[in-house]
């Protein structure tokens, strides 16, 4: 295949995973990534081959043959490209297959007495790899890969110092190992970016055996995107009024009824996936708060912020606080005196679920807004 029809197939692949991601775009990006991790997901990538052509070896067959090597050159660079289909086992692991050009490395010499010597080898295969992932934060994750490969060579010799064979064109079919490392960055729950580094071990159709390096870059979307989110708003019950008991004999007015209320928010129905930020739909339900709280003699309002336990302790205490502080903005923009809002980040050290499970996680990121003041009564 030419570079002109792999990049041509490339952009064809990658314009239909983003027009896929785009036909989403009116749905809250990052309704539950924990979908994520038990995905089906396909992608494609390309980027520049490298393989080690050996000069040495070559030198010595036409020496040993009587030629004076007098020029040599070569090609050991290319486009590479890859398409493969995976799926995830769990948050760190996935089970990945695929196909793959290295493209063609080629050599050229000369030798005394116009003698020249030509050769070109091509690689491609299928692979199957295990991938390890180690999330560095909530949207990058650091990729390492093993696995195996089974690769086609085709070998092909031009000119007229063939070193005695016969076989100007061969192919070889092997089984062997590959390894690779990587970093992966999330636009999305379903769209990804991959920059990977990967080594195939080699064997050309002469009896050669090296290396080859690919240096990607690709894409990857993972199917069957749910569209349920979260419930916006939990509202916890209310604290019992506390009342005065009347004086005998004497009619005493109603007195204010104190009330400490608390609500929880789920962190998808306020932010986007790891911002802090607040979206159209979390400013709504921050407002429907605000409306219960009409006719209330305000005290104090705590927010606190939660996340799981994904990704480092201190970013995930950062992050809770930036959204703790994101909520008290919003209150304030909207009347709350801001000496009356508190703030606080918890990170991950307040659980309210099991962080093994997509469920326990998904209630364990929340906001929490306490509000203490008492209610007028209406005589």
């Amino acid at each position: 295949m030419t570079i002109a029809h792999t990049l041509g197939a490339l952009s064809v692949i990658t314009g239909a995973l983003l027009a896929a991601q785009s036909a989403q775009a009116q749905d809250n990006t990052f309704i539950n990534p924990d979908w994520a991790n038990s995905a089906w997901y396909i992608g494609a990538g390309v980027g520049q081959s490298r393989a080690t052509i050996d000069e040495p070896r070559l030198r010595a067959s036409l020496a040993a043959n009587g030629e004076t090597v007098t020029g040599f050159s070569k090609d050991q660079r290319d486009t590479g490209y890859k398409l493969f289909v995976g799926r995830q086992l769990n948050q760190y692991v996935a089970v990945e297959a695929g196909y793959f050009d290295l493209g063609k490395f080629d050599f050229q010499s000369t030798t005394s007495g116009n003698g020249v010597l030509n050769g070109q080898a091509a690689f491609r295969g299928v692979n199957l790899d295990l991938l390890g992932q180690l999330p560095l934060s909530q949207r990058l994750s650091l990729l390492g890969r093993v696995g195996m490969h089974y690769t086609k060579t085709n070998t092909e010799f031009s000119g007229n110092r063939l070193l005695g064979s016969t076989n100007m064109h061969a192919s070889e079919r092997k089984l062997n190992a590959k390894l690779g490392l990587g970093l992966e960055y999330k636009f999305s729950e379903a769209l990804a970016l991959r920059g990977e580094v990967e080594r195939y071990r080699l064997n050309d159709a002469v009896g050669n055996r090296g290396d080859a390096d690919l240096y990607s870059v690709s894409l990857v979307y993972k199917l069957g995107r749910p569209t349920s989110a979260a419930p916006a708003y939990q509202p916890a019950p209310e604290v019992a009024p506390v009342v005065a008991m009347p004086a005998p004999l004497i009619e005493a007015k109603p007195a204010p009824v104190p009330v400490a209320e608390k609500v929880s928010f789920a962190s998808e129905a306020l932010f986007d996936f790891d911002q802090s930020t607040l979206k159209p739909q979390g400013k709504a339900a921050l407002d429907q708060l605000l409306g219960q709280l009409k006719g209330m003699d305000l005290e104090v309002i705590v927010t606190v912020g939660h996340t799981d336990a994904v990704g480092p302790d201190a970013y995930n205490q950062k992050l809770s606080q930036r959204r703790a502080e994101a909520v008290k903005a919003y209150l304030v923009a909207q009347g709350v005196e801001t000496n009356r809002v508190y703030t606080e980040g918890k990170g991950e050290t307040q659980p309210m679920a099991d962080n093994t499970s997509a469920a326990g996680r998904a209630k364990n990121r929340r906001v929490t807004v306490e509000v203490v003041g008492t209610r007028k009564v209406l005589r």
